[in-house]
């Protein structure tokens, strides 16, 4: 009986890993599909990956904005603004968070960024993370940290303490 109930705890295990396993591998699938879509500046297929009720997040304190002004945003900037974007370097992880208010699967994302411009063809590399939330198999939150001051003097910016004026 013993070994029946081993056996049975054994199997059950071994279910429950293969399902949290597969889960994993089709989170990460998910945001390799997402990074493709950007690099291949394709907003209809970053649209079908996100879920109605998507809201993003970052890079700075009070950037938000939900799934219909992303996607916009993501237009403009593809017309307007970039020439290309490259995720080098780039490693997912996956995760779950079992209780609390972020509680879900996540996919982290660390990559290094190779973005040209288009007026000027000026490019600049850097370093972003981004954290996505996945439910029923489409993103419905994230998080994107970069330096935008970076990005900023590498285009030619200059800060200036405004106590030295």
């Amino acid at each position: 009986m013993k070994k029946i109930i081993f056996s049975l705890l054994l199997l059950t295990i071994m279910i429950a890993c293969s399902s949290t396993n597969k889960k994993t591998a089709s989170n990460k699938l998910l945001i390799e599909k997402y990074v493709q879509a950007v690099e291949n500046k394709d907003t209809a297929t970053m649209d079908s990956l996100m879920d109605a009720n998507y809201w993003g997040f970052g890079p700075s304190v009070g950037d938000s904005v939900n799934k219909t002004d992303a996607i916009g945003n993501w237009k403009n900037n593809i017309e307007n603004l970039y020439e290309n974007i490259k995720y080098s370097k780039s490693k997912n992880i996956s995760v779950n968070v079992p209780e609390g208010i972020n509680k879900g699967d996540w996919v982290s994302t660390w990559a290094e960024l190779k973005i040209t411009y288009k007026k000027d063809k000026k490019e600049v590399v850097v370093w972003a993370n981004t954290i996505y939330q996945i439910e029923n198999n489409k993103i419905i939150k994230s998080f994107t940290f970069y330096n935008e001051a970076d990005v900023l003097e590498q285009l030619g910016f200059v800060f200036i303490n405004p106590n030295d004026l």
